[in-house]
């Protein structure tokens, strides 16, 4: 008798479980052009337009991994691991804390040995551009007076439908508009701390010593990271906007700061494919930086994107879309429609 009473009510159980799943897959969803008119209402203004300290890109080579590891946000070290809190609570939690302090002592030690030794080699390239919106494009120039194009980002709108106050946000919509008459500028940028690991992992496989070469590959991600937020605070001071900024590691890592670095493949333009032009304006290739065919960056340990500076940039996710915009998007990034679908496969509301 119990195993038929568990049997219905386990039946019961899945069936509520598959309409809760249906429901969240039937959330409306606007029409593309719709969803274009309800784009975030931004009254760009000069006085909100940042103009940075130069145009065109810049390279570095000589940052130190002392001054990267200062940055580094030690709360996703714990999570690559498996381990569930933030950090520093981590290290006491009742459950994970033993776990966690053992961790983290082991990768003090190895960061120790190599920032002391200079065992990975940090390199960036980045740099400003003049920059509008053109419809749901980000278009880069060459420089303010030649209108020369060097660079277009296609981006993608949120076509959910919440409620009628929120809006369907683009990144498309922190650009000053082409019809604005005002000058805005878009940056981007590449960094990795990649250089001079596959060396360490070598040595430690063939010391049959697999949780270090796993640990190290894990701190060179961190550290890829922290470098991207490093660069940041020095964009953001570049720019003109950040040089009052009072904000420690901890508080970067939060983003209280004015100012966001979006990067392709993530929750607000989940298309990878964009990396391609970004590699191209940034000729990362100068920095011993590539893409794979699926552009998976090259080392691995490798963060790019670009950077907006509207005082109302943020963060968002873009959900679920409709075949509309991914047609319209194929058109915009040149492309056939099966690829786009193929590119942007877990964003799609609608069966291939």
């Amino acid at each position: 008798m119990r195993r038929k009473a568990f049997d219905a009510a386990n039946r019961v159980a899945q069936e509520k479980l598959r309409e809760e799943f249906a429901g969240k897959t039937r959330k409306p969803l606007r029409p593309y052009a719709e969803a274009k008119r309800r784009r975030v209402a931004i009254d760009f203004r000069a006085q909100d337009l940042a103009t940075p300290a130069f145009t065109g890109r810049k390279v570095l080579r000589d940052t130190k991994l002392a001054d990267i590891a200062r940055y580094i946000d030690w709360t996703f070290l714990f999570t690559a691991w498996e381990l569930k809190g933030t950090f520093p609570a981590i290290l006491d939690d009742p459950v994970y804390g033993d776990a966690a302090r053992d961790l983290f002592h082991n990768a003090r030690a190895l960061l120790k040995r190599i920032v002391d030794g200079k065992l990975l080699s940090p390199r960036a390239v980045y740099g400003f551009w003049p920059a509008t919106a053109q419809g749901d494009d980000v278009v880069l120039f060459a420089d303010d007076d030649s209108g020369r194009e060097v660079a277009r980002f296609p981006m993608l709108r949120q076509q959910g439908a919440p409620d009628d106050a929120t809006p369907n946000r683009s990144l498309a919509d922190f650009v000053a508009p082409q019809d604005s008459g005002l000058d805005d500028y878009v940056g981007a940028f590449a960094v990795t701390c990649g250089h001079g690991l596959d060396a360490l992992v070598a040595e430690f496989e063939r010391d049959h010593d697999d949780y270090s070469a796993i640990l190290a590959k894990a701190l060179a991600d961190r550290l890829a990271e922290a470098y991207a937020s490093l660069l940041h605070q020095r964009v953001r001071r570049e720019w003109g906007f950040g040089g009052k900024e009072d904000l420690d590691p901890e508080g970067l890592a939060s983003e209280k700061h004015r100012g966001i670095r979006p990067a392709f493949g993530y929750p607000a333009c989940p298309d990878h494919s964009p990396k391609q032009d970004l590699f191209a304006l940034l000729r990362a290739d100068e920095v011993e930086l590539s893409l794979t065919e699926s552009f998976a960056m090259l080392p691995a340990a490798s963060v790019s994107g670009l950077y907006f500076a509207h005082p109302k940039a943020h963060y968002f996710h873009l959900g679920q879309i409709d075949k509309d915009q991914v047609e319209d998007y194929a058109r915009r990034r040149g492309a056939d429609v099966a690829t786009v679908e193929r590119w942007l496969a877990p964003s799609l509301r609608y069966e291939r």
